[in-house]
């Protein structure tokens, strides 16, 4: 009996191998990229006005509470997105990511990265609740899109997927609330 107390404590401790509960959402505290484990840095909720949007987890090779840091990290990353809300279109998706690289990048930033934005914006149907975006950067290979399990496509560059870390963990994010999450780093 004790030996089964301390598998099941063992279990509800803050690095369990298993996920994190995040608004109902089990979010895995580990995720294979680029050939590499890496780890949960924290994870939230995207709200707009009153709504919970989505649940936003960042995964990187080692753990930081630093914005930039996060964002000029080398090597693979991974930001996931639990839909919470029952429906997000296209269009909208596509709008905050424009928003979002406008805020964080210069001028002189948005020429070079403004092809690739667009062919990324290309790349988002309508999402409803339950759907997850996944955005895996691996060095190699660019920004790779999969969205309900299937890989919609891949985006070149570092330099891209850093601008769209900038979205969420940059100077001016979409949400600090989620931003803080992200960078929990517990």
């Amino acid at each position: 009996m004790k030996g089964l107390w301390l598998v099941l404590g063992a279990l509800l401790l803050p690095g369990s191998i298993w996920a994190a509960d995040v608004e109902g959402v089990a979010v895995p505290v580990r995720a294979e990229v680029g050939g590499e484990t890496l780890m949960l840095n924290g994870a939230g909720v995207r709200g707009k006005f009153i709504f919970d949007i989505y649940v936003g987890a960042l995964y990187l090779r080692e753990k930081t509470t630093q914005g930039n840091a996060a964002i000029t990290m080398d090597g693979p990353k991974r930001v996931s997105m639990h839909f919470l809300y029952d429906e997000v279109s296209g269009e909208k998706l596509a709008k905050g990511w424009s928003e979002g690289f406008e805020r964080n990048q210069s001028g002189e930033a948005m020429q070079v990265l403004r092809p690739r934005l667009e062919q990324f914006n290309a790349m988002f149907s309508t999402v409803h609740e339950g759907d997850v975006i996944v955005l895996d950067y691996a060095p190699d290979e660019g920004t790779k899109v999969s969205i309900r399990g299937k890989e919609i496509g891949v985006v070149a560059g570092e330099d891209f997927n850093r601008a769209l870390l900038g979205v969420w963990l940059g100077e001016k994010p979409a949400d600090k609330r989620l931003k803080n999450a992200m960078l929990r780093a517990k």
